[in-house]
């Protein structure tokens, strides 16, 4: 299908796309018809531009008017340019190499095609030929809009999120597409936007530096000099006496002063400071770009060129007469009105000022819209953390940070560059990850302790660890979020659907990410559960009971949907998390599917026992060394715990605490006699509890006293994990404020 059609007075272009009206509905029914408009404009020598649209209906367009969009991210679009016969050697001019070789010029025609993949944006097709000797351009401007995000609202909204968290962090360079940027109160100007604006002022300024040599402005300077009398064009009355006295003599020479004009002035001292910078400035900056792989001849010969032209510029003559910049006492007049200096002046002052990304005259390459996408979502699930945690900005540990990727532009740090730690009187209450590479090497600066990979490396875009304390101290529960900038469609409500590749991607994220437990040398599962952010859309009622949100329910793999400006969908994935939050671990572990002819059990209740040497009480044996197989009581054990409701013991040494916990393996009876601990005591055959034992963790990181009062006949306390820290003696200040907490959340 022929999209548009551009006469020109040297050739004729031609722009197709097939299937375009699929991508038009797709475009309509994801983001609406009034959103689909974009700005064309074109350099002179057009006779007519004419535009099809979805329909099939001609339409003929002005210089700089909105019509109907065409362009749109992720699509072919072939193009043809027939040229006259006189033209001779005709080339794409993209900055981009790749994107010059896609087009070949053959009998009059070039030919190839533009695919603008997650870029959108502003963009231009410049093309290049020559007419005798004469090198020509044309340049055609439009928009490329996304099929999936409004690009004049979303766009903005998801570059004012990421910029208010990471300051310049959405820039990138050598892209497709552009956007406007203005001048900004606060901040510094990274050497991208140094480029960026030069990029802009650069004809202007070489032209204003050539107009001030040729006729710059001078001032009237005082110089001494020595002169017969038949030179003299003016007779000072200072030398009036020596003149009479000397008049015989024509040889004699009187020392004047005379006012000459001279060009070593502060506004020429201020050009050839500002020169020398920029200059300077611009060769550094050349260098880095040069390298870039992707780079095109076209852009690296229109850099030589400004090159030499500036530090030809240098070269001048006119700069030797001129001296050094020192600043300036007062405010020029002539930088700010006079020609040629208020261009170089203005420019000196753009270079130095800070940029946003707003609506603005000046040029400026962001990051694909996948990649911001990316970020964004990585914010949005921090805010809803924060949110649901009841957190202040001082809660927040910021670890993460921005890493130069290569050029001069940022990304965000991976693995454990970018962790946000959520505490709360400096308690940790979970953690946020963006990007860590998991691998079989074990943890890695990109990577996170304690998780590996024995297969192939993995890197999911969000974790989300939340660190529960019912079941063990520290105990993280771990959730991956995975943001694609993709749709797959709609399902029978209208509601849009995440890429079922993406959704067995999070089946393959839990199944290869695992826990190793270095004491015990074992591997564990990880991962509980694993959700896709998608820029989808639909009815919040019906999202709810989309199938890819009800299989989180059903098996914790699912989706939700998230886009700026969706506060009713965005309330799906708040409730979700703050669900993730306040379930309790053990219930959390009880709703894991255990492998077919398994059972599994968590369990919550805990015995802690008293550890002694004597038989009386009770004996666990060599426990301190590791090796513990049997617990043993005294010969009278409390009626009133249920023993099968016990599933872990944790020994408690006398005058020293617990730490460890033991599972429960079996509970018997045995005589003192068996185990000849009789003590001294009568009768050797009265009966004890044993319980086998197996090693299972530790609770904490060291020793923790407990409160004995609590305990039956000062030797046994039945409880659970949950009740844990209400017997252990930890910091006061840390349970009388969750013991407070509870109390207003149950008003």
């Amino acid at each position: 299908m022929e999209l548009l059609t551009i006469k020109h007075q040297d050739f004729e272009m031609i722009v197709e796309c097939a299937k375009f009206d699929d991508i038009w509905y797709k475009a309509k029914s994801n983001i609406g018809e009034e959103c689909l408009h974009s700005t064309y404009s074109w350099s002179e020598g057009v006779s007519s531009v004419i535009l099809s649209n979805h329909i099939g209906e001609e339409i003929t367009i002005e210089n700089s008017q909105q019509a109907p969009a065409i362009f749109f991210d992720n699509t072919d679009y072939p193009i043809w340019v027939e040229f006259k016969n006189y033209v001779k050697k005709a080339k794409f001019g993209s900055t981009l190499q790749s994107e010059n070789e896609k087009f070949t010029f053959r009998r009059q025609i070039l030919a190839g095609f533009l695919n603008y993949g997650n870029e959108v944006g502003r963009s231009e097709i410049q093309l290049m030929y020559q007419v005798g000797a004469e090198t020509r351009s044309f340049v055609f401007s439009f928009e490329v809009l996304s099929t999936k995000l409004n690009y004049h609202e979303h766009w903005k909204a998801i570059i004012e999120d990421i910029e208010q968290e990471y300051r310049m962090l959405s820039l990138d360079y050598m892209r497709r597409t552009f956007h406007g940027f203005s001048p900004d109160a606060s901040g510094e100007t990274p050497e991208i936007i140094w480029w960026s604006v030069f990029a802009n002022e650069q004809k202007k300024f070489i032209k204003a530096c050539k107009n001030i040599i040729d006729r710059p402005r001078h001032r009237l300077h005082g110089k001494e000099t020595y002169k017969r009398a038949d030179k003299l064009t003016f007779v000072p009355s200072c030398i009036e006496n020596e003149l009479a006295e000397h008049r015989q003599d024509s040889s004699h020479l009187y020392r004047v002063e005379e006012r000459v004009r001279t060009n070593d002035t502060q506004e020429n001292r201020f050009l050839k400071f500002a020169l020398g910078q920029i200059t300077d400035k611009y060769a550094v900056l050349k260098k880095r770009i040069e390298a870039v792989k992707n780079a095109s001849d076209v852009m690296k010969d229109d850099m030589q060129a400004t090159l030499a032209t500036l530090k030809h510029l240098q070269r001048n003559p006119f700069f030797r007469t001129v001296g050094n910049y020192k600043g300036m006492n007062q405010e020029s007049l002539v930088l700010q009105k006079a020609t040629g200096y208020s261009q170089v002046y203005r420019t000196w002052s753009l270079l130095r000022r800070s940029y946003s990304l707003n609506d603005g005259i000046y040029r400026l390459q962001t990051k694909d819209i996948a990649t911001l996408y990316e970020i964004w979502c990585f914010i949005e699930v921090s805010h809803i953390v924060k949110e649901k945690l009841h957190l202040s900005d001082e809660d927040i540990d910021h670890k993460n940070r921005m890493e130069m990727n290569g050029l001069f532009t940022w990304d965000l740090g991976k693995g454990e560059h970018s962790r946000i730690l959520f505490k709360k009187d400096n308690v940790e209450l979970a953690e946020l990850v963006y990007n860590p590479k998991n691998t079989d090497k074990g943890n890695s600066d990109i990577g996170m302790k304690d998780l590996v990979v024995r297969t192939v490396p993995q890197k999911p875009d969000i974790v989300l660890q939340l660190t529960k304390n019912d079941l063990q101290e520290g105990m993280k529960m771990t959730y991956l979020f995975d943001a694609k900038y993709r749709i797959d469609g709609k399902d029978k409500n209208g509601v849009d659907v995440p890429p079922e590749d993406a959704i067995n991607q999070m089946h393959r994220y839990r199944d290869a990410i695992y826990y190793k437990d270095y004491q015990s040398n074992t591997l564990k599962k990880e991962v509980i559960g694993g959700y896709i952010l998608f820029p989808g859309d639909g009815n919040p009622t019906d999202v709810a009971v989309s199938k890819f949100r009800k299989t989180i329910d059903e098996v914790n793999i699912g989706a939700f949907p998230l886009r700026p400006k969706d506060q009713h969908n965005r309330q799906l994935l708040e409730q979700f998390v703050e669900q993730l939050i306040t379930t309790k671990s053990h219930e959390t572990i009880s709703k894991v599917i255990p492998q077919k002819g398994t059972f599994v059990e968590v369990g919550n209740r805990v015995l802690i026992g008293l550890v002694t040497n004597s038989s009386r009480k009770g004996y666990l044996q060599s426990f301190k060394d590791g090796n513990a197989t049997l617990y043993y009581t005294g010969s009278h054990f409390p009626t009133t715990i249920a023993l099968q409701n016990l599933h872990y013991f944790m020994p408690y040494f006398k005058g020293e605490g617990i730490c460890d916990v033991y599972e429960i393996i079996r509970v018997r009876t045995i005589t003192s006699k068996e185990v000849k601990q009789t003590d001294g005591e009568e009768n050797s055959n009265d009966l004890r509890l044993a319980f086998e034992l197996r090693y299972f963790r530790k609770q904490y990181a060291n020793i923790q006293p407990i409160n004995t009062s609590k305990m039956i006949n000062y030797t046994f306390i039945d409880t659970t994990f949950e009740e844990l820290y209400q017997i252990v003696m930890m910091d006061k200040g840390i349970v009388q404020g969750n013991k407070h907490e509870r109390m207003r959340e149950k008003e």
